[in-house]
């Protein structure tokens, strides 16, 4: 912050995904405190995008939420579009500070919304209270969603990690994050890579798998990294989702084994040269 009001910038406010996307993985509560410190030394309000929270792998595992270390100066945001696959629901909630910051806030930001929102359709708002209210078969589903998404984004991060990229097994949400640095001469050299867009578009035209650019989130266009988002292995219709949902050990279902080798098979024509690597980092 204080290099960036030295440039004339104002900063007010600082905005962290726990769990994160695009990485999939958690900050500590370390890192998530001395983050509340900075925010105090500078007057900054912390918006915590918590989205992905009910979707940490590990049973029973806390988010370090910065409303634990800094509830007078955050705001926590959420939605069911992640936890209950209701992707397009555009209805979200944010909880603010108590005190008169928060209820000034709250009056900024409905001033806000009452020229750029409308109210939500009503099925959703119906949708919604009973959602948030937890029932058993809502806190069932969501559990099982964890499960599966744990299960699959580990199988694929040690595809990736087994084919010679650097990646961090995911710790929550449904996302991997790997690093092609490791083979980045071999990308150049074999297929002309020096990006990470053009690795990207070359996986997409060449071998047909879809992933996005880590440039698209911020990183250098030269760090050669992309957002995966196994979600789409988890079936091609409903018969096939509903049962890897159900399933104790979905990586081993033949569709989604099937597509775990195929992405293998990609990787390993991709870096034909590079000597098989070591299992996702822990």
């Amino acid at each position: 912050p204080g290099r960036a009001r030295a440039r004339g910038r104002q900063v007010r406010a600082v905005v962290v995904t726990l769990p994160d996307n695009p990485t999939g993985t958690l900050a500590s509560a370390e890192t998530v405190r001395r983050l509340c410190a900075v925010a105090r030394e500078h007057d900054l309000v912390i918006v915590s995008d918590e989205i992905y929270r009910d979707l940490v792998h590990e049973p029973g595992r806390t988010v370090p939420s910065p409303a634990l270390y800094a509830p007078e100066r955050t705001v926590v945001t959420t939605a069911l579009s992640k936890s209950l696959a209701a992707g397009g629901w555009r209805l979200g909630v944010a909880r603010l500070p108590d005190g008169p910051f928060g209820r000034a806030l709250r009056d900024s930001l409905l001033g806000v919304a009452s020229e750029i929102w409308s109210s939500a359709p009503a099925p959703m708002q119906h949708a919604a209270a009973y959602a948030f209210a937890e029932p058993p078969e809502i806190v069932e589903h969501v559990d099982r969603s964890r499960r599966l998404h744990a299960a699959v984004t580990g199988a694929v991060a040690d595809r990736f990690a087994a084919a010679g990229a650097r990646v961090r097994r995911p710790e929550a949400a449904f996302y991997v994050y790997p690093d092609f640095g490791p083979l980045r001469d071999v990308l150049r050299e074999n297929h002309g890579v020096r990006t990470a867009g053009g690795l990207t578009g070359l996986l997409l035209d060449r071998y047909g798998v879809g992933v996005l650019p880590g440039s698209s989130f911020g990183d250098a266009p030269s760090a050669l990294r992309m957002r995966v988002a196994p979600s789409l292995l988890y079936g091609e219709d409903d018969e096939q989702r509903r049962a890897a949902l159900a399933s104790p050990a979905p990586a081993s279902l033949p569709w989604i084994a099937g597509a775990l080798d195929r992405l293998s098979e990609v990787l390993a024509d991709l870096t034909v040269s590079v000597t098989t690597g070591e299992p996702a980092l822990a």
